[in-house]
């Protein structure tokens, strides 16, 4: 890590009044920028290139709010822009961001407008406790608001989580720490952010489209350590996130953290006895540990739910929150739908839904969670190859069903590294076609 006496800051306080700003995109968090900037007193437009029936509704809230909204064009800058607010997944080669950049005008994302805007209201503004990975991001947020409203604390957990930031650091009741999900969108588009302390689950290819490569992705996620004043946390087994701490500009006195599944060494948490323990934030972290919690606590118990139980801790820990609420907030969390979700159990045969796992890296942490897996996969792969994950799991597959429209990509890797599953491949798309997946998969 680079040591910097004090974390950076934009150059001047950020005093929206009387910019001319265009916020691109009409979603969640462009519709909550372009309200707080422009009761803030900014002339703002708002640009997006759809014209169905929910731009025409967004555009028609904000219209009566007395923001101009430009819709079926997304890509010509307004004239005379002082700003231009992005917001997540728009491509960074949009024409209208090159069009910001010939005429000198900056870019940045509907995170960044929030960052800028914290202490609008007075007072001291909420310290951020951010995480971003590849996968299980959501989790972990969640987990660590949990245990920071365990503690006592008035939290948030927003970001990429589904609550615009810029909603939250408005809020008319403050709160005390904010437990923020980032992706690597929004890092991209956030220069100045500095949270207190960062997390970075774990890196996997993801998104290569928009940024154009690994390197940049990766870059992208280690922004979250930029500027952090305790605790860079970073994944033991995964090289990767310590590599981002290393290059990081941190401020003086913050320290590396990492988690593992197994047993910590100094300046770790992790897993001893099927208990949870913190060898980081413990006088005499040399000698001894501190229990927070047993891996029973842990919804549910999955190894990679582990981590991120162990992420949430590092996190909530370095902001001081004593070994009791991470357990009671462990204990009281609750997971998404989709996410490695339990349905039922039939004829002695558990039901999952982790239909979140959208990627390679998520789908082989789903898989690894059970020693024996009938596998219904399919969809879109988005260049996705399937041969490292088929391979490292074939000795706990007793039978895949595939449907969707790259299913055969799948069964090409089944072919090559798992012969003797039986696959069932479903040449369907309707609406029923679940339901004879669900059969085909109790079958096998």
């Amino acid at each position: 890590m680079t040591v910097s006496s004090s974390p950076s800051r934009p150059p001047q306080p950020f005093q929206p009044a009387g910019m001319r700003v265009t916020v691109a995109g009409l979603g969640l968090s462009g519709a909550s920028a372009a309200r707080a900037l422009a009761r803030l007193g900014a002339l703002v437009t708002v640009v997006d290139g759809g014209t169905g029936e929910r731009q025409q509704a967004g555009a028609a809230d904000l219209v009566r709010e007395g923001i101009e909204v430009r819709l079926g064009d997304g890509e010509t800058l307004p004239k005379a822009t002082d700003l231009v607010v992005t917001s997540p997944g728009w491509s960074p080669d949009s024409p209208l961001f090159a069009a910001a950049a010939e005429t000198g005008v900056e870019v940045v994302g509907d995170v960044e407008i929030a960052w800028r805007l914290r202490g609008t209201r007075g007072g001291e503004p909420a310290p951020w406790l951010a995480v971003t990975g590849t996968n299980g991001k959501t989790t972990t947020v969640r987990m660590l608001a949990a245990i920071l409203q365990a503690a006592g604390l008035r939290t948030a957990a927003a970001g990429n989580i589904g609550t615009p930031l810029t909603d939250v650091v408005l809020a008319d009741e403050p709160y005390d720490v904010l437990a923020v999900e980032l992706s690597s969108y929004q890092l991209h588009w956030a220069p100045s952010v500095r949270p207190h302390s960062g997390a970075v689950l774990n890196l996997a290819p993801d998104h290569l489209d928009w940024h154009g490569s690994m390197a940049a992705y990766a870059a992208a996620k280690g922004r979250v350590y930029e500027g952090n004043t305790v605790a860079c946390v970073y994944n033991t087994a995964d090289p990767a996130t310590e590599e981002l701490v290393r290059a990081a500009d941190v401020t003086e006195g913050c320290r590396a953290i990492g988690f593992t599944l197994g047993v910590p060494g100094p300046s770790e948490l992790g897993v001893v006895d099927d208990l949870l323990v913190d060898r980081a934030f413990v006088p005499g972290r040399h000698r001894q540990a501190q229990e927070l919690a047993a891996v029973s606590d842990v919804n549910p118990p999955a190894p990679h739910n582990v981590a991120n139980a162990l992420a949430a801790a590092a996190l909530a820990r370095a902001y001081g929150v004593g070994p009791a609420a991470v357990r009671d907030g462990l204990r009281s969390f609750r997971p998404d739908s989709h996410r490695i979700a339990h349905v039922a159990d039939v004829a002695g045969v558990a039901y999952v839904n982790d239909s979140k796992a959208t990627n390679t890296h998520a789908a082989q942490a789903s898989l690894t969670a059970y020693p024996h897996v009938v596998w219904i996969a399919g969809g879109l792969a988005k260049g996705a190859e399937f041969d490292d994950l088929v391979r490292a799991t074939a000795g706990r597959l007793r039978g895949a069903v595939l449907l969707g429209a790259d299913r055969g990509r799948i069964a090409g890797a089944l072919a090559r590294h798992a012969p003797d599953v039986p696959v069932a491949d479903l040449d369907r798309t309707d609406t029923g076609a679940m339901t004879a997946a669900g059969r085909e998969a109790a079958r096998l």
